[in-house]
């Protein structure tokens, strides 16, 4: 099954609303599909992003050159011995930003054609472990709602299904954080689970101040409360809270991951499938993280972080994201429980949908 040609389309997704956060102001997001070709006729697929479609031609780019120098004409089993070879190639220009992105998506492709050969769900292929995995509404409770949007927005994922959810926290004014989380605790009761994420808006004593006021409504975790560079500063807020902390999905490969672990910074490892490289080193990230006990929650790319969840025993959530639901063809379940079920088709169990994708083109 050698990989015989390697296509890329860039799409923008708009997202149904604008949406803000602390440091973002999103209203789509612009993908780098991915199709690798082999000889038997398998396509496998991946794709990487960017906010609003900034910088999207210099993924894409990017994506085509490791391709033709270090992809194409290998056999699509090679995953490994593909991921290395781009490792130290990329060693001139960087193991960060956009050529580990890239590395992502051809990485995803490649395990996808594998899994679509061998007519097994990835998860099988790496050792299964679970059937479903817990996960949580991400997908609302922006820092622009007003707190009523916020009320009604939580109760319709309760509705949906949802036993999880997570509000976004970055308001100039503290108290106006405490009662945007209090109004959507009170509306959810005690038995939905809330996560709070910060996206690194804060200083350390500013972190440390809000978070003790929310300890009374009994957060999952306080995510990405400082800057991901401040790994000290992370880790004064993780030893001044009972609130675990939770982060990681901005940094990069197994390097960033054990950066935060040595620095004792982080309860919960977050990491993101693009900024890690792809499968190949996201399951060596997760590796690293159970040699510590640290959990893992995969940061969205929520469809094509089932198969991951269902081979990581350490991997205690995914992120529901909807985002890129637009892009394929099938949708994630959620049962009756509120856990996404780790889907048993072929290779990653998701396929892009190409009328939708022609639509966006347009």
């Amino acid at each position: 099954m050698r990989i015989e040609r390697v296509d890329t389309r860039v799409v923008d997704v708009p997202l149904a609303t604008p949406i803000g956060t602390a440091i973002h102001a999103i209203s789509s997001v612009g993908c780098v599909l991915v199709d690798v070709w082999t000889t038997d006729g398998v396509v496998g697929q991946g794709y990487c992003f960017t906010i609003n479609g900034e910088r999207i031609s210099a993924f894409e780019a990017m994506v085509r050159g490791l391709a033709e120098a270090h992809v194409i004409g290998r056999d699509a089993t090679e995953t490994s011995g593909i991921w290395a070879d781009v490792w130290v190639a990329l060693n001139p220009t960087g193991h960060k930003g956009v050529t580990i992105g890239a590395m992502s998506a051809l990485d995803v492709a490649c395990w996808d054609a594998v899994g679509k050969t061998l007519d097994l769900p990835l998860h099988r292929i790496w050792g299964a472990c679970r059937d479903t995995i817990p996960t949580y509404a991400s997908s609302g409770l922006w820092l622009t709602q007003s707190i009523d949007e916020l009320v009604d927005e939580a109760a319709g994922f309760v509705e949906q299904g949802f036993r999880a959810m997570k509000i976004r926290l970055g308001s100039p004014d503290r108290q106006h954080d405490v009662a945007r989380v209090r109004a959507v605790r009170d509306a959810i009761g005690p038995e939905v689970a809330l996560h709070a994420d910060a996206n690194q808006k804060f200083t350390p004593k500013q972190a440390i101040r809000l978070g003790r006021d929310l300890e009374a409504f009994d957060l999952v975790w306080f995510e990405e409360p400082v800057a991901t560079h401040d790994r000290v500063g992370s880790a004064d807020v993780r030893r001044a809270l009972d609130t675990p902390i939770a982060t990681g999905e901005t940094e990069y490969t197994r390097y960033g991951m054990r950066d935060l672990v040595e620095a004792r910074a982080v309860d919960v490892l977050m990491p993101d499938l693009q900024r890690m490289g792809g499968y190949t080193e996201f399951r060596v990230g997760a590796a690293y993280a159970a040699t510590h006990d640290i959990a893992v929650s995969t940061h969205i790319f929520s469809e094509h972080s089932l198969a991951l969840a269902g081979s990581l025993p350490g991997c205690v959530s995914v992120e529901h994201m909807d985002w890129f639901a637009p892009l394929f063809v099938e949708s994630m379940d959620l049962n009756d429980a509120g856990e996404l079920v780790i889907p048993d088709r072929p290779g990653a169990g998701f396929t892009f949908d190409e009328d939708r994708i022609a639509s966006m083109q347009d």
